[in-house]
């Protein structure tokens, strides 16, 4: 099934990127929009700070909360230890987060 778009063309971009990614994009939620899930869900990955971050459906400032999503997803740090060991198979997404 396929997961509803965000009305924000922007952050949407940014969702599909995710996607791509490997990260699991989750629709629905008290106060936000949704939320994305790393693919790695590792200790080890900043303490679990940017493992889980929420999709506001109505941000402040649209290009702002876009550029904080995809710098979450471009800087995840077990994507770049992964990526710097010659490895390009992107790690199985568990439901398990």
């Amino acid at each position: 099934m396929a997961r509803r778009s965000h009305a924000i063309k922007e952050i949407e971009a940014v969702l599909k990127h995710a996607e791509q990614q490997g990260w699991r994009v989750v629709c629905g939620g008290s106060h936000a929009w949704g939320k994305i899930y790393c693919p790695w869900n590792s200790g080890h990955c900043r303490c679990g700070e940017f493992c889980i971050s929420c999709v506001w459906s109505t941000p402040k400032n649209a290009l702002n909360h876009a550029r904080l999503l995809r710098r979450v997803v471009d800087h995840c740090t077990m994507r770049q230890q992964f990526e710097r060991n010659g490895r390009s198979k992107m790690p199985w997404n568990t439901p398990l987060h």
